[in-house]
Formats: C-alpha cells, sequence, structure tokens
C-alpha cells in the first residue's frame, strides 16, 4: 500500500527546494559580479599603464573641449549660418553614402537569408555557406574594411559605401534570415502544387509575407548608416565626417565651424530617426490592419 505523504510534508519540501534554489542563484550572481568587478579593474588598471595620460589627472579637463567648443561658438554665432552653408554639400554626400549603401547591403542581405533559410533556399547544401557568409560580414567592423579599402583605393566615398554596405549585408541577412523562418510555407505549396517556379513562389508567396518586416529593418539600419558614414570621414572617407576632422583638427579658431557642422549632423540625424520612425509605425500599423 502506497504511503501518502501529508500535504503540510509536501509544502515544507517544495519550500526547502524553492529556498535551496534561491540560494544557489544568489551565489551565482555573486560569483558573477565579484569576477566582472575583478576584470574591470584590471582591464582600467591595464589602459591606465598604457595610457599617455593618467585617467585621475585627465578627467578633471574633460570640460574643457567643450567649453572652448561652446564659448568659441556664441561670440562667433553670426558665422554659424555661413559655415554650415559651406558644409552642406558635404552633408548630402554623408546621406547619400548612407542611403546608397543601405539599398546595396539590403538588397546582397535579402539574397543572403532567402539562401541561408531552410525551406526558402534555392540550393539546399548552401545554407550554411550563406548563412558563415553573412556572419563575416557582421563580424568585421565598418572602419576596419573602410581602412582597408582607403590603402587600396584611395580616400573618397567609395570606400565608405562598399564598407557600409559590406556589413549591412551580414546585418540585414541575419535579421531578414529570422523573418523569413516566421514565413507560412502553405502559399508556397499551393504554388509549387501549379508548378510555379522558385522565384515565382518567393515572389508570390514570400516577399508579401516579409516585405514590411524588410522595410523596417531596412528603415532602421539607414539610421545607422548615416552615423557610420559620418564617423567613416574621420579615416578619409569623405562626407561630413571629413570636414567635422579637419576643423577640430585646426582647434581654436575653428570651434565655430566645428560646431556648426555639430548642429548639423545632429538635426540631420533626428529629422531621419524621426521620419524613419514614422515610416515603420505606418508600416505596422498597415499589417496589423
Amino acid at each position: 500500500m502506497a504511503t501518502v505523504v501529508p500535504a503540510s510534508d509536501q509544502m515544507r519540501e517544495i519550500r526547502d527546494d524553492y529556498l535551496a534554489l534561491t540560494r544557489r542563484k544568489r551565489m551565482y550572481g555573486g560569483l558573477l559580479l565579484l569576477a566582472f568587478v575583478v576584470t574591470f579593474v584590471a582591464g582600467f588598471q591595464i589602459a591606465e599603464d598604457r595610457n599617455a595620460g593618467s585617467f585621475s589627472e585627465g578627467i578633471s579637463r574633460i570640460f574643457d573641449f567643450p567649453y572652448d567648443l561652446i564659448s568659441e561658438a556664441w561670440g562667433n554665432a553670426a558665422n554659424m549660418p555661413a559655415h554650415a552653408a559651406n558644409a552642406f554639400p558635404a552633408l548630402i554626400e554623408t546621406v547619400n553614402i548612407a542611403m546608397v549603401s543601405t539599398i546595396l547591403g539590403c538588397i546582397i542581405g535579402t539574397g543572403l537569408s532567402l539562401a541561408g533559410t531552410r525551406g526558402l533556399a534555392y540550393w539546399p547544401r548552401f545554407i550554411p555557406v550563406a548563412r558563415r557568409t553573412s556572419d563575416v560580414f557582421r563580424a568585421v567592423p565598418e572602419i576596419v574594411i573602410a581602412l582597408v579599402l582607403i590603402f587600396i583605393m584611395g580616400g573618397g566615398p567609395v570606400p565608405a559605401v562598399i564598407a557600409i554596405a559590406i556589413h549591412t549585408a551580414g546585418a540585414q541577412g541575419k535579421l531578414f534570415s529570422e523573418v523569413n523562418e516566421n514565413v507560412d510555407l502553405k502559399p508556397l505549396d499551393g504554388l509549387a502544387s501549379v508548378g510555379a517556379t522558385w522565384w515565382q513562389r518567393t515572389w508570390l508567396g514570400v516577399f508579401p509575407q516579409v516585405l514590411p518586416n524588410y522595410l523596417s529593418y531596412s528603415l532602421l539600419r539607414l539610421e545607422v548608416n548615416i552615423r557610420a558614414s559620418a564617423i567613416l570621414g574621420f579615416v578619409g572617407a569623405g562626407g561630413i565626417g571629413y570636414e567635422l576632422r579637419n576643423a577640430m583638427t585646426f582647434g581654436q579658431g575653428k570651434f565655430d565651424q566645428a560646431a556648426a557642422i555639430f548642429l548639423m549632423l545632429f538635426a540631420t540625424i533626428v529629422i531621419v530617426d524621426q521620419i524613419s520612425s514614422w515610416m515603420r509605425n505606418s508600416l505596422t500599423k498597415g499589417r496589423a490592419a
């Protein structure tokens, strides 16, 4: 005859197991926190030893550059519109770099995502190749690719476009592939039953389902690429970043020009973010409707 365990004993056993699990989680959390603190302190000490100056001495001058920049820009506020007008063509170049690289990267990322998704790939054997290619493109930072291309091709917007497009292709290939995995395969089976080719199944059965998410991720990536194209200007890739580097390199006497470029770049990023957010929300609401 089976022994019946009283309900009170069962509750006590459950409570003891829960308390033991809680203590174990707290112990693991404490060990992880300790490891993080030790790693942080050790890393900071290594950086302090290899740095050109002491962090404790430099932290007191952290506001010197912003103060000089703002004070000089305020004193020469009348020259700011002229500086902005002079830098406006470079800003247009930066936006063009971001847009072209985003379009190229999204096209290549779409191909990688379709080639790397099970059930959608034209050649299933090449799925690992497409996924690893996307990983490699995504793992290498844009600035590293740009530096290599500038060494080979010279400075200018072309290396920036290629560098950002390669990184964008890797990032979008991963995101688009995750979207593809949620595709309903029933329309594809229906198209295949009437003799549709792979391209026809993809165009009529896949793209209508994934296009809103594709566009949303592409707009989000455009915001990132505008910032990336501005940063690449510091290494000679052209655009507004190149003008900003020149203004900051001269230092005193050019801070008003640097402030004008800062304001233009900030306003551009805010405007693009707002437009992109509005368009993404419109796509999301339209898809939900």
